[in-house]
């Protein structure tokens, strides 16, 4: 078993300037089309996109939050499905991503039942059909097998209540396949479509240490 971080050690972690900090480099976010650490950024348009320099609130209750919000001028024909951190305003490397008008993420589970009728339980989840959701594993732990981390799903009607839903790779779709149980979290998120040449703002990227 591994120690658990009291909240002053998340908050000065958070806060240091030491190499691959969030503070290192010269820190941008940035709008992706997929989700995920690899997924494909934002180009083109006329304003041209570009990423956008961000300062950090310091560290509290295990979160650091940028201090303003950024907008970014955004080509026409892409679905916006993520916000990420770069450590430079060109190439550089990655440091987080968060999907699209995330909401915060909720804790699920598979059991026995569930792979039966392939039901995922969150108590008062607040889940309504045609909802965009992706996954994230528990730490040292795997999804449910069938779910995949950073995929984005759709929750569908059939099998919705208040404490179980299920999910389709469509919308509309057939419900996936659990075949295993576990558990996870669940996290709702709003992909933006942006039909002609717009603008979109980022209003909040908050970051936080598990554990």
């Amino acid at each position: 078993m591994s120690a658990i971080l009291t909240t002053a050690t998340k908050n000065a972690c958070l806060d240091s300037s030491a190499p691959g900090s969030l503070s290192q480099g010269t820190p941008h976010l940035g709008l992706h089309t997929a989700l995920g650490i690899s997924g494909a950024e934002v180009s083109g348009g006329t304003p041209a996109y570009a990423r956008k320099p961000v300062a950090w609130n310091a560290a509290a209750s295990e979160l650091r939050d940028i201090a303003a919000s950024v907008t970014f001028d955004v080509p026409a024909s892409i679905t916006i499905m993520a916000v990420s951190l770069h450590d430079a305003l060109t190439g550089g490397t990655r440091r987080a991503w968060m999907p699209a008008g995330s909401s915060a993420p909720r804790a699920f589970s598979v059991d026995a039942a569930g792979v039966t009728n392939n039901d995922l339980f969150s108590p008062a989840h607040g889940l309504a059909a045609d909802n965009r959701v992706c996954f994230w594993p528990t730490i040292g732990a795997g999804l449910p097998t069938g779910l995949s981390e950073d995929t984005g799903y759709w929750v569908i009607a059939t099998g919705l209540t208040a404490d179980a839903f299920r999910v389709a790779t469509s919308q509309g779709g057939s419900a996936v396949d659990i075949t295993g149980i576990g558990d996870g979290a669940v996290q709702k998120f709003t992909p933006v479509v942006i039909a002609a040449q717009d603008t979109y703002q980022v209003t909040s990227f908050s970051v936080g240490l598990p554990g």
